[in-house]
Order: C-alpha cells, then structure tokens, then sequence
C-alpha cells in the first residue's frame, strides 16, 4: 500500500469480517475513482460488486490461497464450495487482475479459469534494508521463516525443515514465526537439540538472524512468491528452496533446490549450500537489488492503474 500513497490519495478500507455494512461501502466506491483490493476473499465481493454497478475501475491482486486447489494439503478456496463461488465471482467483477508472480498466473488460469489476457504479472518490490556482513560474521545455521500452524507443516516446509535437522548434528536450524496453533507442539515432539523456535521476532532480531544465517530454506509445497527468500538472499543467505511455485522465479541461478520436501533431501542440498563460495552469496544479493526492486513494481502499478484512471 506503501506505493500507491507516494502517488494517489488513498482512503484505506479494512473489513475484519464477513459482516459489514454495505451502505458504508456503495458510499466509499461512490466517492473514489478506482477500487485497489488484495486477494479474491468474502472482503473484496462487496466493493468489486459495487465498483462494477457503479462504473469504477477495479484492480484486484490474487494469487495464494485465493488460486490454490490443494486438497492434500487443505489449501486453496479452489477446491470447492462457497469459497470456490465467491473467489471467482471476484475475479470476474475486477476489471483487471494482478498477481505476483507468473506461476500465480498460470495458477488462476489453471484452477479458477480467468482468462490469461485479463492477468498482469506484476513482481512484489524488496525494499533494500539489508547489507552483506563479512564472511566471518556467518555462522552454521539454516534458517526459515513463517508463521508457524498445521497448514505450514507441509506448505512452507516447515516440518521437512525441522526433521532435515537430524541429518546435519553440527547446525543450528532456525524457525522464526508466529506460532499460531498447537502445530508447534508437534515440530516439538520430532525435532533434534539442534533446532531452535524462535517465534515471533521483532524486525531487528529478524535481520540479525538474516545475516548470521549462511542458508535460508523454504521447502515449500506452495508459493505464490517467496518474500522471505528474497530478504534473506538481500542479506546474502544462501537459498536452498523448492522447484514449487513462484520460487525458481525468485531463486533463479542464485541458489539450490532440493528435489523434494523429503528431509535427507533438503539436508543433502542444505550441505551443498553450506560450503559455497562468498561469490554465491553476492550473486543472491544481486540478483534480487536487479530484478524486484520496489521503483520497478511501483512504476508497473502506476502505469497499470493510469489506464483506467
């Protein structure tokens, strides 16, 4: 949101349920030029519905939950029901759809059946707050980041994370998040002495992980985008991520894949990782500095919003 209040007036409407008062909102449509809305949900039906009745433009960003069908995973509103209804009654109300990444595209074709032309793939921005500490400041540790419920065990790879730990004794593997269910007491129950849980850090605390870290992992299931790579890779983490998703997009040359969330898979790659020269290191940095520089996604979404503005 940061981008369009360089640039737009901007009234910033947050609806923390399904329950609302739709006067409030036809009022708000009615007074602006152009309907922003994050992720095709019960949130955006009202105001897309209204902009669309009202001849408003609307730009809606999918692409996660929203386009995922991944039954045995139990992620995705693609997979049916009322979820599956509302999400793609959105998708057809926005004038134009923007996802982060072009796998996300695919995605939405795939599973929600949105015509590629009405997709516009359009990078999230990494704002440049690191720096590359020196190659002494490095320690052995792997580190992953994301809020910690059941559903991430298997779709951000944390348990693979934890259980890849019993293959590599001599390093501190590291899960910083949120834990938001009793799915930490489970990684509990199977991890090594070798595994911390973090928890929820503050941004500086978060930062000193990124630079001490020498790999970042994320053997996801799915990805629309990989933010946590890219941040880590700014601070020169090694990535050693999944061919899932948004991530090849993200990683590219820069990093490692393991080729499955299989632990003894994730901890031969993690011991790949472990002894890569620095110039792999500057190589991630630089690889996200040129591709996903915030200017270049604000530039995008200016031009994409003065078509119809």
């Amino acid at each position: 949101m940061n981008s369009l209040q360089r640039g737009y007036p901007l009234t910033d409407c947050y609806l923390p349920s399904r329950w609302t008062n739709p006067f409030t909102i036809w009022r708000q449509v009615r007074n602006h030029d152009l309907v922003f809305g994050w992720f095709a949900s019960w949130h955006s039906f009202l105001p897309l519905l209204f902009a669309r009745l009202l001849r408003r433009p609307s730009l809606l960003i999918i692409g996660g939950y929203d386009v995922a069908a991944m039954p045995e995973i139990g992620y995705g509103h693609q997979r049916g029901g009322i979820k599956k209804w509302v999400s793609r009654w959105d998708m057809r109300l926005a004038t134009c759809l923007v996802t982060h990444s072009h796998d996300s595209a695919e995605e939405a074709v795939r599973n929600a059946e949105v015509p590629k032309v009405r997709i516009h793939p359009i990078y999230l921005g990494v704002e440049d707050v690191f720096r590359m500490p020196p190659p002494e400041h490095r320690q052995p540790i792997a580190l992953t980041v994301g809020n910690v419920d059941w559903p991430n065990l298997r779709r951000k790879g944390h348990e693979p994370f934890v259980r890849a730990a019993a293959w590599l004794p001599d390093v501190q593997f590291v899960l910083v998040g949120a834990w938001l269910d009793d799915a930490i007491d489970h990684l509990r129950t199977i991890a090594t002495p070798n595994v911390v849980f973090a928890g929820r850090v503050d941004d500086e605390t978060l930062r000193d992980y990124y630079w001490r870290a020498s790999v970042y992992v994320q053997a996801s299931a799915h990805e629309g985008f990989g933010l946590s790579v890219a941040e880590a890779m700014l601070a020169g983490c090694i990535p050693v991520v999944t061919r899932i998703g948004a991530l090849p997009e993200v990683v590219g040359e820069a990093g490692l894949y393991a080729g499955s969330q299989e632990p003894d898979a994730v901890a031969d790659v993690i011991r790949e990782a472990l002894v890569q020269p620095e110039a792999v290191r500057l190589s991630a940095r630089q690889r996200i500095l040129h591709r996903f520089p915030m200017a270049k996604r604000r530039e995008a979404l200016d031009q994409l919003i003065d078509t119809y503005v």
